[in-house]
């Protein structure tokens, strides 16, 4: 797993399961705005948690693009769950600014909750239709961005689909980190 340092923060890279994050504090969901089982993410966090995270998540839903909220991780192998509702492309607007405020969000969260660690996956990207390389930009720098103010968060995952997907991620961090290497 490729590892950049920013501002003593450490940003990791890796392809895998959003559910099987052992060694993260937490895990963010991409969420709906129920915060109810879905697909992708969302099904994969709550199968794996069990009926406990919705049962959980009914009062604090709903939630607006760009919010985030945090919940107990019920059976997954983390303390919480940051629920956060990605903006759906061309739908909802201003989508980059949504976008960058469920990383930001999620983050302060994480900070305020002593969090040390923290799994995101690529949020909106997938039934949301966010492509993938707009939405790595605007995750990746909002994360780099936020690294400076982080109290508690010392290490930061993003767990990607694909190879194809990691690389994206891997290419940009590389680009944007080389000056501080």
């Amino acid at each position: 797993m490729k590892q950049y340092k920013v501002n003593d923060v450490i940003i990791e890279c890796t392809t895998g399961d959003i559910a099987a994050q052992t060694d993260m504090d937490a895990v963010v969901n991409a969420a709906n705005a129920q915060l109810r089982m879905g697909g992708g993410v969302a099904g994969a966090l709550h199968r794996t948690a069990g009926p406990g995270l919705e049962a959980e998540c009914r009062a604090l839903a709903p939630i607006a693009p760009g919010e985030a909220v945090i919940s107990g991780a019920h059976n997954l192998p983390n303390q919480y769950v940051i629920h956060c509702l990605g903006p759906v492309y061309g739908v909802d607007k201003p989508s980059d600014r949504l976008l960058a405020s469920c990383y930001r969000n999620a983050l302060l969260l994480a900070d305020k909750n002593r969090v040390t660690s923290i799994a995101f996956p690529a949020i909106s990207t997938g039934a949301f239709g966010y492509p993938l390389e707009p939405a790595t930009r605007i995750a990746v720098n909002t994360v780099l961005e936020m690294t400076e103010s982080l109290a508690a968060v010392k290490c930061i995952r993003f767990v990607l689909f694909s190879k194809k997907d990691l690389n994206i991620y891997e290419s940009l961090l590389d680009q944007l980190t080389s000056a501080d290497r």
